[in-house]
């Protein structure tokens, strides 16, 4: 019941005393709300270290009543008291403390991981009351993160996070692997130094942060017993959810194997001594054999990127039997006829077919120009020799009809001769 004082009789409103009462009621019930707004555990903890006052996510995370957990020794809820213990005398000590880890234990025995947050509170002269504490609920994060982590050991490729200051900040096994350096040692090192060619390997890196990403720039690892690996290296940036770039992820694809099929590739290429091309869906030409280079006098580096139709006398023919291999997936023994710069003519077999990525898209042709000059030179004097043959049965046969021809004459005459013989000795 109030004092019967005039300063507190009903009407008289305004008065000092009156109006510090609900100020200080306002104050804190708006506390209690700001307390209770936290969905995260908030724990106001005298300086002996007992809990003074909570929120329900304090009560809903350890299980325990209100009632029960005023007055009680913050540190028991913990799996590790004592250093809950040294994380609160951190507190007193530096005025605050930031994202310490911690666990805290439900009265069933659920364990929950915690980032405990902390800061001293005074009265108006400065002097400590006790400790706020907020212990943030990272399960949720540490899960993600043993996700991203399984993640980044899913990848086979060597796979690396990196600060904005170019240092290794996490990687997996996989790096580990293609250095030949512990992890513990990778951790906070210097990126670049891992490359042949460390600068490069730092330009790269900036044309990420200066694009966003990065796709398949060629560099070389180098394992630490001198062992180099070529990858490809592709990157990306990373940010939090307010959109700041905290660093960036690479990943460097081993291209080891790769290169060596494509020198084996080059290889077959090269042992044809039929001129060998590979053209693209456009038409344009993307790698050759020197046989080539030869038949049209041309060089590799103007040939690489022009259109394949024109190094024929009849382009649109040309065209017409690339787009049939299209059509038909293959394509035999089509005749066409290349020009070398010189302006000598080779007559050539056109034989073609698609070559496709390992899901069946088709990626271009690959065409095999049989040089026919040597079997058409061939079948000409085969031809030659055949007429000359004939033209001498002709002249045989002329010969032969002239010559009989002359016989029966003779043999007439004979008869002619007798004839009259026979009629004078009569």
């Amino acid at each position: 019941m109030l004092p019967t004082n005039p300063l507190f009789q009903k009407g008289k409103e305004g008065s000092p005393l009156q109006s510090a009462l609900v100020t200080q009621k306002q104050s804190s019930e708006y506390a209690r709300s700001l307390i209770e707004a936290s969905l995260d555990p908030l724990v106001t903890i005298s300086t002996e270290g007992k809990i003074t006052d909570m929120n329900e996510a304090t009560m809903n995370i350890t299980g325990i009543e209100r009632e029960k957990l005023i007055g009680s020794d913050f540190f028991d809820y913990f799996t590790e008291p004592q250093k809950a213990r040294e994380v609160y005398q951190e507190v007193f000590a530096k005025g605050s403390v930031a994202d310490s880890p911690l666990t805290l234990r439900h009265k069933n025995g659920k364990l929950t991981d915690v980032l405990f947050n902390g800061s001293v509170y005074k009265d108006d002269k400065g002097n400590v009351l006790g400790v706020v504490i907020v212990a943030r609920d990272v399960t949720a994060q540490k899960l993600l993160s043993r996700y991203s982590l399984s993640l980044i050991e899913a990848s086979l490729d060597p796979l690396v996070t990196i600060s904005t200051e170019g240092k290794i900040t996490d990687m997996n096994e996989a790096m580990v692997n293609i250095t030949g350096i512990e992890r513990e040692k990778l951790i906070g090192s210097d990126f670049f130094d891992y490359f042949t060619e460390p600068q490069k390997a730092r330009e790269v890196y900036q044309e990420v942060f200066a694009k966003g990403s990065v796709a398949d720039s060629p560099l070389t690892l180098r394992h630490k017993n001198g062992k180099l690996t070529d990858v490809l290296f592709n990157g990306s940036v990373y940010k939090d959810d307010r959109g700041n770039v905290l660093g960036v992820v690479i990943v460097a694809r081993d291209v080891t194997a790769q290169k060596l099929l494509s020198k084996y590739s080059l290889s077959l290429i090269e042992a044809s001594l039929d001129p060998l091309v590979t053209i693209s869906t456009e038409g344009k030409i993307t790698d050759m054999n020197e046989a080539t280079v030869n038949i049209t006098g041309i060089e590799r580096e103007k040939l690489i990127g022009s259109d394949f139709f024109d190094y024929f006398t009849e382009p649109q023919k040309a065209r017409d039997v690339y787009q049939e291999v299209f059509a038909k997936g293959f394509v035999i023994d089509s005749p066409l006829k290349l020009r070398h710069k010189g302006g000598k003519l080779t007559d050539v077999l056109f034989n073609g077919s698609v070559y496709k990525d390992d899901r069946g898209n088709v990626l271009g042709v690959v065409i095999v120009a049989r040089d026919i000059t040597a079997q058409k030179q061939l079948a000409e004097r085969e031809i030659a020799g055949r007429e000359k043959e004939l033209m001498r049965i002709e002249e045989l046969e002329r010969f032969r009809k002239l010559t009989v021809g002359r016989e029966l004459k003779m043999i007439e005459l004979k008869k002619e001769i007798e004839e009259l013989r026979g009629k004078v000795s009569s």
